[in-house]
């Protein structure tokens, strides 16, 4: 003959009670586990590997330099130097596709003079456009 123990708790039986309370756990460990997964993660740090350019005035009072050197496949690219120390160093048409660089000595002059001009007027960083290396007449 089973025993049956039924005790009431504020009108309810303890079979109840045990059931709300283990409703009202379960409920909160999911909603705790909802809001710590909302949470906002920290705030995100700068990649330090991205190129970091200083500031346009930097160059205003320096020497600016160039310099033609040998790139891939008998072309041409430039070195352009701040104060005698390297700032620049372009082995490829910058704008263009792959690594060649320009045809002629002559091309790699005229981009690296329009590059010390931007730097110049505070262009940082100083890219070229396909079409101003057209209007250098370097590419067609």
């Amino acid at each position: 003959m089973a025993l049956r123990i039924r005790q009431n708790v504020g009108g309810r039986s303890v079979a109840e009670t045990v059931k709300s309370f283990a409703a009202l756990i379960i409920f909160c460990c999911m909603s705790s586990t909802m809001l710590f997964a909302q949470a906002p993660s920290a705030t995100a740090q700068p990649d330090s590997s991205a190129a970091k350019f200083p500031a346009a005035n930097v160059y205003a009072d320096t020497k600016l330099t160039y310099k033609v050197i040998d790139a891939p496949k008998h072309t041409y690219g430039y070195d352009v130097l701040a104060d005698r120390r390297l700032m620049i160093h372009q082995t490829s048409a910058p704008a263009l596709p792959g690594n060649e660089g320009f045809k002629t000595k002559e091309d790699a002059t005229e981009v690296a003079l329009l590059v010390i001009a931007k730097i110049k007027k505070g262009e940082m960083p100083p890219t070229i456009s396909i079409d101003e290396m057209k209007r250098l007449n370097v590419i067609k």
